[in-house]
């Protein structure tokens, strides 16, 4: 791989080196017009995407005194929500796009990689192993062969657990259980007896009040008080162990990519990491007051039990193991990953771990 497709993924360009090549005169004289289309996962309705991703517009407009254009559009504008923003980019139908690549593990689960797998990376060992670890030049070569350059735009940090319309007390509850979920811990929830759903954002809100699902994950307070969910299935679980993290890429079409200037790369590259950071820091400001809010308006705040965290955990590793078996492809980032997730962890859970479960603990007013 190329040093310039390495740095298409990883977005390592920092503010100060973009800065200082759009300050350049010679530069500034030649920034040719240039104008994309970006298509979102989800509804302009949904604000802090919608708001970060106008900043980031913003930003690459601005160093580029007003010549590289990035219009957004919200789901359904132009490209309907979910994989579809994923494939309209790799086609060429757009430019580029801002969604979750795990969206479209059913054409390869390898997608999966570049947003989050079950009991995986939280939100900093996820960014680690794209910036620094190597996953970036593995998820580089994947996305090339699917006519894709990705760079971290942001992460929805962790998730929460779904939302039920009924208690789920044991492994004898899902049995059976319609759930819209995502990615490959659909097919995690399969092993333990659910029915794995796939429906976009506007979809499950009606679906669950007509009881045509029984129960569905989206995100995390913040987004999922917007959503409305706890009106219609109000037993709210935690943790999501399916989304530890959620990292979100921006997706651009690697024709459309290797036609930019370079410091137009590095202008796009500089900007998608500011905006990761604002979108992280962003969310941990409104989760909290978010769950406080939903418990106040009837959201019945539930743990997932142990007998089911452990299912799940055994069953993730084993799809892991078994996709391994079937897919090279996924085989060759997952034996590179497990890697990092084995030898990285040790740091967070000796020192940060141990320290937010004793002085989050107490800080419990009930």
């Amino acid at each position: 791989m190329s040093k310039i497709d390495r740095r298409a993924f990883l977005g390592t360009a920092s503010l100060a080196a973009g800065a200082a090549a759009v300050a350049s005169p010679a530069i500034a004289q030649a920034n040719p017009e240039i104008k994309w289309r970006m298509p979102l996962f989800v509804p302009k309705s949904l604000e802090t995407h919608w708001n970060e991703t106008g900043e980031f517009a913003q930003r690459v407009a601005d160093a580029t005194e007003g010549k590289f254009q990035i219009q957004r559009f919200g789901a359904g504008e132009i490209v309907p929500g979910g994989p579809a923003v994923l494939d309209a980019v790799e086609t060429g139908n757009v430019e580029c796009g801002y969604t979750l690549s795990y969206y479209s593990v059913g054409k390869d689960p390898a997608y999966a990689f570049a947003t989050t797998l079950p009991f995986g990376f939280n939100t900093r060992l996820q960014l680690s192993w794209m910036l620094r670890g190597g996953g970036g030049e593995l998820m580089g070569e994947f996305f090339r062969t699917k006519n894709l350059v990705a760079i971290p735009i942001g992460n929805s940090t962790a998730q929460m657990g779904g939302w039920f319309r009924k208690e789920i007390k044991s492994l004898a509850d899902l049995k059976g259980l319609k759930m819209r979920i995502p990615g490959l811990a659909g097919r995690v929830l399969a092993k333990l007896g659910a029915v794995p759903q796939q429906l976009s954002a506007g979809d499950i809100y009606p679906a669950l009040e007509r009881g045509t699902i029984d129960a569905a994950e989206w995100a995390h307070p913040a987004e999922d008080e917007r959503m409305g969910f706890h009106r219609v299935a109000p037993y709210y679980y935690a943790p999501g162990w399916w989304e530890p993290n959620a990292m979100i890429c921006l997706f651009v079409n690697a024709k459309a990519w290797d036609a930019l200037p370079k410091h137009y790369k590095a202008i796009v590259e500089s900007a998608a990491l500011a905006t990761h950071q604002n979108i992280c820091a962003k969310y941990d400001q409104l989760n909290s007051a978010a769950l406080r809010r939903l418990i106040a308006g009837g959201a019945k705040l539930s743990f997932f039990s142990t007998e089911i965290l452990d299912a799940a955990h055994t069953a993730s590793f084993q799809l892991f193991d078994e996709i391994a078996k079937e897919n090279a492809g996924f085989a060759k980032v997952y034996a590179h990953w497990k890697k990092y997730l084995d030898e990285n962890e040790l740091y967070l859970r000796v020192a940060e771990n141990s320290f937010e479960s004793f002085a989050w603990s107490k800080r419990v007013k009930s």
